[in-house]
């Protein structure tokens, strides 16, 4: 099952136990679907870029909620019945795209696949590290005789005559 996350606008006005009212009405809804909610993240109210413009008004806030969850791939087209929904501002379901979960959860085959897909010069490739101790700053400086530049020129325009 593919991992999504379901972003949730609320408007600011909405109380908590509506807000978890709607959040479990989604969790249900996955549940339902032998899906497995993962998280539940509430970022409280934020500042808006834009107004967003509904029936009651214009809104330059609201309460944000991220929920994430493993579902099967149609489940967006089940989340259709949240427009109708008179207490979000906006929702957005994102499916996140060859998800890694760490190391820790791959067997040793899969690490040594993982591995082999770099070359080994470009992970331990000792000879093309460049050891600059020096840090040659001469190169860097702004030479600030400004007669010592027009000399260059004019010995840079005699080579080019011969």
């Amino acid at each position: 099952m593919p991992f999504y996350d379901c972003m949730l606008l609320l408007k600011p006005h909405v109380n908590k136990e509506s807000l978890m009212d709607l959040v479990a009405r989604v969790g249900k809804h996955v549940y339902r679907r032998n899906g497995v909610l993962t998280d539940i993240k509430s970022f409280g109210n934020v500042r808006l870029g834009y107004g967003i413009k509904k029936l009651d008004g214009r809104y330059y806030q609201g309460q944000l909620m991220q929920m994430s969850m493993m579902v099967t791939p149609n489940f967006n087209k089940e989340l259709h019945y949240l427009n109708k929904e008179d207490r979000l501002l906006r929702w957005l379901l994102v499916k996140h795209r060859n998800t890694k979960y760490g190391l820790e959860f791959l067997n040793e085959d899969d690490v040594r696949s993982e591995l082999s897909k770099f070359p080994r010069s470009t992970l331990f490739d000792d000879e093309n590290i460049d050891e600059d101790e020096d840090d040659d700053d001469e190169e860097y400086e702004v030479n600030q005789d400004e007669g010592h530049n027009d000399e260059e020129y004019e010995v840079n325009q005699d080579k080019e005559e011969k």
